[in-house]
């Protein structure tokens, strides 16, 4: 389906353009898209750490596309951050998504649901943008908690449907917003105890990570997909690096069957799970503690942004 050329990367990430983003991305795509009549999506829409909201043109682009497209896509969210991406329906990385679908002959149709909890609150159906960008907006309603100050402790209740570290990440994606400066955050998961099946190789090589320490020490990172690395700076969240040393934003530890041995190389902080009382974090949002049930489902913003 051709390329989008290191010019019109440029362009669509705008400010956020770094030369760690490749020159070319090859538009690929599962040759079934190409050979039936008609596309037909259905699929949710939520906030997404990458892309801003999940759903649309995202099914197709790096849904079932090239591994070029989700690599580029990834970094590209990476190099924005996290607080800067999600929740947010028009970034950088939706126009190198729709940029790309846009050369796809095929007709699409979406079917965008919008669920709260068990429940559909709306759905649309008809163009792929324009049914998608509904979905979004009516999402960042039912998906968004909104608060009036930020939090000094956050403790993320990950569900046993994220049985993995890669997925269980959102339960700091979606409250890294509302952290203080040198606050925390605890991924409670006492079901885990696996990094990733597919990329854990990988993060045990390299750590969780801010992304100016990446870019720092791109010429010993470079050979790691950008997909992994952008995962890895997703969950560390956003920092500095000072004197050489690197300041993470917020501190993050993982509570879960995830050994202190493997957090220490995974460069994330320990905590012992059987530790956790539950009921000592209920209902202390007035003193600066948050606790998220279900984590990964709701984002958390402050008001004022």
């Amino acid at each position: 389906m051709g390329t989008l050329e290191g010019d019109e990367l440029r362009a669509l990430a705008g400010p956020f353009w770094h030369p760690s983003l490749p020159d070319q991305v090859e538009i690929r795509l599962s040759r079934a898209a190409l050979q039936c009549d008609h596309i037909l999506i259905v699929g949710p829409t939520f906030p997404h750490e990458v892309v801003g909201f999940s759903g649309g043109a995202k099914y197709l682009f790096p849904g079932i596309s090239g591994p070029e497209m989700i690599h580029a896509t990834h970094w590209l969210g990476a190099l924005i951050g996290v607080v800067g991406v999600i929740g947010i329906a028009d970034t950088p990385v939706r126009q190198v998504i729709h940029a790309a679908a846009r050369r796809l002959p095929t007709p699409v149709t979406l079917v965008a649901a919008v669920v709260d909890e068990c429940n559909l609150a709306g759905i649309f159906i008809g163009d792929l943008y324009a049914a998608w960008e509904r979905s979004a907006t009516l999402s960042g309603k039912r998906h968004i908690r909104w608060h009036e100050r930020p939090f000094r402790r956050v403790l993320s209740h990950v569900p046993p449907m994220y049985n993995e570290l890669w997925t269980a990440a959102k339960a700091m994606y979606k409250v890294e917003p509302v952290v203080e400066d040198d606050g925390e955050v605890i991924i409670y998961a006492p079901h885990l105890e696996i990094v990733s099946r597919v990329h854990g190789r990988y993060l045990y090589e390299i750590g969780y990570h801010t992304l100016p320490y990446f870019l720092a020490h791109w010429d010993r990172y470079r050979h790691i997909p950008l997909s992994v690395l952008a995962h890895s700076t997703h969950l560390r969240g956003a920092g500095k690096i000072e004197n050489g040393v690197e300041k993470p934003r917020v501190r993050v530890i993982l509570a879960s069957r995830i050994s202190p041995e493997e957090c220490h190389r995974l460069n994330l902080e320990y905590l012992d799970p059987r530790s956790i009382r539950l009921e000592e974090w209920q209902g202390r949002e007035a003193e600066g503690v948050l606790y998220v049930p279900h984590a990964g489902e709701i984002l958390h913003r402050i008001r004022k942004e």
